[in-house]
């Protein structure tokens, strides 16, 4: 007998025959269907501390607190900073011990960004939801930097925040100069204070009903306000250094403290002192918001004027040419063009 009568002796075998070991994981369908967390607590974040987030649960109510929180796995690359409304579940009782865990970001009605310069495109988000920006500068020690307020505007209006710009110091030096060159800008409540004459009662009236975002150069006496408005914050404050003439930062994160006062109440927005404020992320087109009085002349401009010095027919270089600005169109117009300059290169 030969070995092919060998194989007809062979048994044949189908699919059938094959055992296949069971695995669930590979089984199971696939979905990116969520739970729906319809018992989420809708808080507020008041600060951010090395993945751990500080909310306040159960806001305006006689049961408000805060917990401690950190985030779902589902929302690692969602940015939750300082102002956000957050869905959150879990243990939201503030015990000790406890962390509950936020699941959701509420729609924003507005967000402040910076960037590290202008030209990078990767933006820092500073806070959410504010509805007003306070710029805090110093009529000396330092001296003021109107480039810096200037960025500030921008990037209020680019964000559609209202400004307010208040100007410490002045026991130390006259501001009327300083604040001269904003004299265009509409709608921008100014406030002067001296070590001894701070205007707390009034700065509070216009933060009662409001999100206002406290932003400034180191060593301006930016904590020191937030202090006087706010007296259980204890923000650190600093000195100016008498070599370099600059600011130490004291303020090290942003947080969000409560306005209380006999007319109502308000959130103040506490956020570190920068030397920079880089507007890589802003829309060129926003920035001339930031002058309204050169965005009114602007309207007789051509179809994609650049308003920069080499820009043909330009309205706003004609009329500061024919003195038709006042005497600081010239610099309005000066800080306008170094702003949209850095969009330009």
């Amino acid at each position: 007998m030969s070995w092919l009568d060998d194989l007809d002796d062979e048994p044949e075998f189908d699919e059938a025959d094959i055992r296949v070991r069971p695995n669930p994981k590979a089984n199971r369908p696939r979905t990116k269907r969520r739970p729906a967390h319809a018992d989420a607590h809708i808080a507020r974040v008041l600060g951010v501390d090395r993945g751990r987030y500080t909310v306040l649960i159960d806001e305006d109510t006689e049961d408000e607190h805060t917990a401690l929180a950190t985030r779902a796995r589902e929302l690692r690359k969602q940015p939750i900073v300082t102002g956000d409304r957050a869905r959150v579940v879990g243990d939201v009782s503030g015990d000790e011990g406890t962390l509950a865990r936020i699941v959701g970001i509420e729609e924003r009605t507005s967000l402040l960004r910076r960037s590290a310069d202008d030209t990078d495109q990767v933006e820092r988000v500073v806070v959410a939801n504010a509805d007003q920006m306070l710029i805090v500068v110093a009529a000396a020690d330092p001296e003021p930097r109107p480039r810096l307020v200037d960025r500030y505007l921008v990037a209020a209006l680019d964000a559609g925040i209202h400004p307010l710009l208040v100007v410490t110091k002045t026991d130390l030096a006259d501001p009327t100069s300083f604040l001269a060159h904003f004299d265009g800008v509409d709608d921008l409540v100014v406030f002067t204070s001296g070590q001894d004459d701070m205007p707390t009662d009034e700065i509070g009236r216009h933060l009662i009903g409001h999100s206002t975002v406290f932003v400034g150069h180191s060593g301006v006496g930016k904590s020191t306000l937030v202090n006087a408005l706010v007296p259980s914050a204890a923000r650190a404050t600093g000195h100016v250094n008498e070599v370099t003439g600059r600011g130490r930062h004291t303020s090290s994160s942003t947080v969000s403290l409560r306005y209380l006062s006999p007319s109502g109440r308000g959130w103040v927005i506490d956020t570190p002192g920068v030397r920079s404020f880089g507007l890589g992320h802003v829309d060129p087109a926003n920035i001339l918001k930031a002058f309204s009085d050169l965005a009114l002349v602007a309207e007789e401009c051509p179809r994609g004027c650049t308003h920069l010095p080499s820009a043909p027919d330009c309205a706003i270089v004609e009329a500061v040419a024919e003195g038709r600005l006042g005497e600081r169109g010239a610099a309005r117009l000066d800080s306008l063009q170094r702003l949209l300059e850095t969009f330009s290169a």
